[in-house]
């Protein structure tokens, strides 16, 4: 496969419209259960939470309801624009996961619907927890979700549409398991101004759990457990060949 090296995700700014009508909402409502069973017991009210690579908010707009301070950072300038309108009373930021700076001051960094897979190297993932460690306070809890092999093995094989009035979207899905990389190439379609058309590929790596664990403990993580989607409450594809991370600093 032809990978970038250094992804840049302003490429994103070309999907952030598509995104946002839809895309992961499946996703996005079974989180939920997760969330409320693992994650929001273990903050104190009015915590101070980090959405990392927060797209259009979707998460956002649940802490923000929970009663929690918000701050959300994503690469994609357009991204955000569609995070502010769904979650004005958050604080964004256009930032990179793998450099992004805070001192300290967060209870807890979340990280959802595989956005961490985006790392395309373990030296970018691992960079990614250094800086979350750095971010959260003593005792602060860092929770993510990633795409396993058997995600990649499945879902990530073949094509599918969504086809609307006014918009359409192709996925084209190829996963190479030498690589270890799964590629999306995701046409999309929109009626404005006439049909409109624009193209993002999106790179995800797939990672085992024991260099995840190990990425986590050269960060400066010491208690970390793993928990498969499925026994967190999710069902269905949603949940299938998915793993959520904890851990504390």
């Amino acid at each position: 496969m032809n990978v970038p090296e250094a992804p840049l995700y302003t490429t994103y700014d070309a999907f952030a419209w598509c995104y946002t009508r839809g895309w992961g909402d499946e996703y996005h409502k079974q989180a939920r259960a997760v969330l409320d069973g693992h994650v929001f017991p273990r903050l104190a009210p009015g915590a101070r939470v980090l959405d990392l690579c927060c797209g259009s908010g979707n998460l956002a707009a649940v802490l923000v309801a929970s009663g929690f301070q918000v701050t959300g950072i994503d690469g994609s300038a357009r991204m955000l624009e569609f995070a502010r309108g769904r979650a004005p009373e958050a604080e964004f930021m256009v930032a990179d996961a793998r450099t992004f700076r805070f001192d300290a001051v967060f209870d807890a960094v979340l990280s959802t619907f595989d956005s961490l897979n985006h790392m395309l190297t373990l030296e970018e993932l691992e960079a990614v927890f250094r800086n979350v460690h750095a971010a959260l306070r003593g005792g602060g809890l860092f929770v993510f979700d990633l795409n396993m092999p058997e995600s990649f093995e499945t879902l990530w094989r073949g094509d599918m549409a969504d086809v609307q009035d006014n918009a359409v979207a192709v996925t084209r899905g190829r996963y190479d398991p030498q690589e270890r990389l799964g590629r999306a190439e995701v046409t999309m379609f929109r009626l404005e101004d006439g049909w409109q058309r624009s193209d993002v590929t999106v790179f995800e790596r797939c990672y085992s759990e024991g260099e995840v664990r190990g990425a986590l403990e050269r960060a400066g993580f010491q208690d970390l457990w793993v928990c498969d989607a499925r026994d967190a409450g999710m069902r269905g594809d949603t949940a299938l060949g998915r793993s959520f991370f904890f851990a504390v600093k």
